[in-house]
């Protein structure tokens, strides 16, 4: 398993990324996690995120890309997903509304090119019935070791269920 998710990227940054971090190393199982950090980029860092359109139109391009590059590549979508912390709860319900929309979009790209969709958001949801939200995201946005096993529950469960 090789984890090329940086910190901050963007979907714009992962389809700058493809050649180097997905066409090069040919995988046989490719995850894609990406989403939230395009709402981010508008509200706390330099005001340069991508709309919920423009994800879903370069989030196509990259799905047809690998497609046409590895045509027997397994991917799975993650849906991006928040929770409200301390890095969300100023601006919350738009951050929340925000990353829906890109949920949707992400479930939207699934769809189109028949991808299983891994959901997180409801799951997430449910977890702050169990304990506080920053037991499973550590400040709204970035999981804990908690967060990173329900994450993993959920992409194993569907990887059972519609890739094997």
């Amino acid at each position: 398993m090789i984890n090329k998710g940086i910190s901050g990227n963007r979907i714009v940054d992962l389809y700058a990324r493809i050649k180097k971090d997905i066409l090069n190393l040919k995988p046989d199982i490719l995850s894609i996690l990406i989403g939230v950090n395009d709402v981010w980029h508008d509200f706390y860092q330099d005001n340069n995120g991508v709309d919920s359109e423009k994800y879903f139109k370069i989030y196509s391009m990259l799905i047809e890309e690998i497609r046409d590059v590895l045509p027997d590549v397994k991917i799975m979508i993650l849906e991006p997903f928040v929770l409200k912390g301390i890095k969300t709860e100023t601006c919350w319900d738009t951050f929340r509304s925000e990353v829906e929309l890109r949920a949707a979009k992400a479930r939207e790209i699934a769809e189109k090119y028949n991808i299983p969709f891994v959901e997180l958001q409801q799951k997430f949801d449910e977890a702050t019935k169990l304990a506080p939200s920053d037991y499973w995201l550590i400040d709204g946005v970035h999981p804990t070791t908690a967060g990173h096993e329900l994450i993993k529950r959920e992409w194993l469960k569907c990887f059972y269920q519609q890739m094997m």
